[in-house]
């Protein structure tokens, strides 16, 4: 069977990885333009690109797919690569573009989009932050017919994960891209034997999952405690949960539930186990944290460099 893989991140990669080793030829690969990135912001291949230039695989890189937009000539050449792949179906996995129609009826079997929650929770862009974020118990893989709307296609395959109360995202995103190379591989061995039912999403239990802004990282310490702690797990890698001291940013990477009252950021201790701060309900430890353009540090480390005494104020105006 003939794939066309379309997808950018590591997440992407996985299950392109997968595709390759169960025996399917995958004669182009479309992934987002090379970005700046490192300290030195030299352009960077994305992940699914690295891999399809180690296999030999033809990328393309349109800035966009309308044939009306804003970049035709890049969605006519798109479209002369995709018409002479020949593809049974595409894959798409965290692309990162909107396929038009004509895109999503090119391939004989149409795409097949891997989807990191349980269709219809969770559509859009953040399906992993915005699952542990809400405290859900599991999450899962959606294997799903890709029409024109946002996440709204029949849904082909689709399995559960729970969500361990130490997830953070970077931990269930690695074990979701496995699950879902697994499942796209199971899919497209039915699609070819024809046992693939599709399956429309329910109305019910619809939710967004929007984009993640870096101006949610600021943390509202009147917030309860397990909302608090909920986001640290759920900003880490990005943006990174933050707060601040003395006019100076510090990014919070792990915390635990804690005992304690006061005014809300209010640093009720502050020793080798951690620092308790205060907030509208409970207390919160934090034990991992980062000054800028320093590494994270357990608390008792980050202590000796930045001293942080009881009764001092996280998030207070300076």
């Amino acid at each position: 069977m003939n794939i066309i893989f379309a997808g950018t991140p590591e997440f992407a990669r996985t299950a392109l990885e997968q595709l390759l080793a169960a025996g399917f030829r995958v004669p182009l690969v479309l992934s987002q333009p090379d970005r700046p990135a490192g300290r030195g912001m030299k352009l960077q291949a994305s992940p699914v690109k690295q891999l399809a230039l180690e296999r030999g695989i033809a990328v393309a890189q349109p800035r966009g797919l309308r044939l009306d937009g804003k970049y035709p000539d890049d969605a006519a050449a798109a479209r002369q690569a995709i018409e002479a792949a020949q593809a049974d179906a595409m894959v798409v996995a965290a692309y990162g573009l909107i396929l038009p129609r004509w895109v999503l009826d090119a391939p004989r079997l149409g795409c097949l989009n891997i989807h990191a929650s349980l269709l219809p929770r969770w559509r859009g862009a953040a399906p992993i932050h915005r699952a542990i974020e809400a405290g859900d118990a599991q999450t899962g893989v959606t294997i799903m017919q890709m029409d024109e709307g946002l996440d709204t296609g029949d849904m082909l395959l689709r399995e559960a994960l729970p969500i361990r109360p130490d997830d953070t995202t970077a931990r269930l995103h690695d074990r979701l891209a496995a699950l879902g190379g697994r499942l796209i591989v199971e899919a497209l061995e039915l699609a070819a034997c024809g046992g693939l039912r599709a399956e429309r999403q329910p109305e019910a239990g619809v939710t967004y999952a929007h984009k993640i802004d870096k101006a949610e990282a600021a943390i509202d310490w009147s917030l309860p405690a397990a909302t608090i702690e909920r986001r640290v797990r759920a900003f880490d890698p990005f943006p990174g949960a933050s707060t601040t001291l003395g006019g100076e940013t510090i990014k919070l990477w792990a915390a635990q539930l804690a005992d304690g009252a006061g005014a809300p950021g209010t640093v009720l201790e502050a020793g080798e186990a951690g620092i308790v701060v205060a907030c509208g309900e409970r207390a919160l430890r934090l034990t991992s944290l980062q000054r800028a353009g320093g590494k994270r540090l357990p608390a008792a480390d980050f202590l000796r460099g930045f001293p942080i005494a009881r009764g001092q104020r996280l998030g207070a105006a300076t």
